[in-house]
C-alpha cells in the first residue's frame, strides 16, 4: 500500500513536468563562440505545423563558412546549407544565393534539432550528412568534420524547434 501511494504521488508529481531541452548538449568542442547566436525566426523552442515555412537567424562574431545540418525527430539528418559563406553579424537562413527558397516543415512531427557549423576558412571538403543518427553519431559526424580546424578557427551551436 505504501508503495502503491509513493507510486501514485510520483506520477501525479511528473504529470505537472515541463519537458525541456538543453541546446548545445554534448558540444564541447564548440567552445570559440564564433556563433553568437542560432534560432529559428520564432524562437528557440517554438513550433511550427506542418507546411509551414522556417526560417534561421544566425549571428556570427567574424566571417566565415556555416554549414546547418538538422536531425529530424525520427534521427535522419540532413545538409540544409553547405559551406555558405557569411560576414559578420547576423544573417538569415534560406537565401536565394544559396539555392533555397524556403525550408517547409515536414513530418514526422516532433524535437526538430538544427545545428550550424561555422569555419572561418572555406572547407575543404563538404560535410556528408544523410541517413540515420542517434545523438553520439550526430555528435561524431559534426565533430570529425571540424577536427582539422584549430579551435579558434571553428565554432558549432544548436537550436532547436517543435513540428506539431
Amino acid at each position: 500500500m505504501r508503495t502503491a501511494l509513493l507510486l501514485g504521488s510520483l506520477a501525479l508529481g511528473l504529470s505537472a513536468c515541463t519537458v525541456s531541452v538543453r541546446s548545445n548538449q554534448g558540444l564541447g568542442y564548440s567552445d570559440s563562440n564564433l556563433i553568437a547566436n542560432i534560432r529559428p525566426d520564432r524562437g528557440e523552442g517554438s513550433s511550427y505545423a506542418v507546411g509551414s515555412n522556417v526560417r534561421f537567424l544566425l549571428t556570427t562574431r567574424t566571417a566565415g563558412y556555416v554549414t546547418l545540418v538538422s536531425l529530424d525527430p525520427n534521427g535522419y539528418g540532413n545538409v540544409l546549407v553547405r559551406s555558405a559563406y557569411v560576414n559578420a553579424g547576423t544573417t538569415s537562413f534560406p537565401r536565394a544565393q544559396d539555392g533555397a527558397g524556403s525550408f517547409s516543415v515536414a513530418p514526422p512531427r516532433g524535437l526538430q534539432r538544427v545545428r550550424a557549423i561555422f569555419t572561418r576558412a572555406r572547407p575543404g571538403t563538404d560535410l556528408y550528412f544523410q541517413g540515420n543518427y542517434d545523438q553520439g553519431r550526430w555528435n561524431d559526424a559534426t565533430n570529425s568534420f571540424v577536427q582539422s580546424y584549430s579551435a579558434a578557427d571553428r565554432d558549432v551551436q544548436e537550436t532547436y524547434f517543435y513540428i506539431r
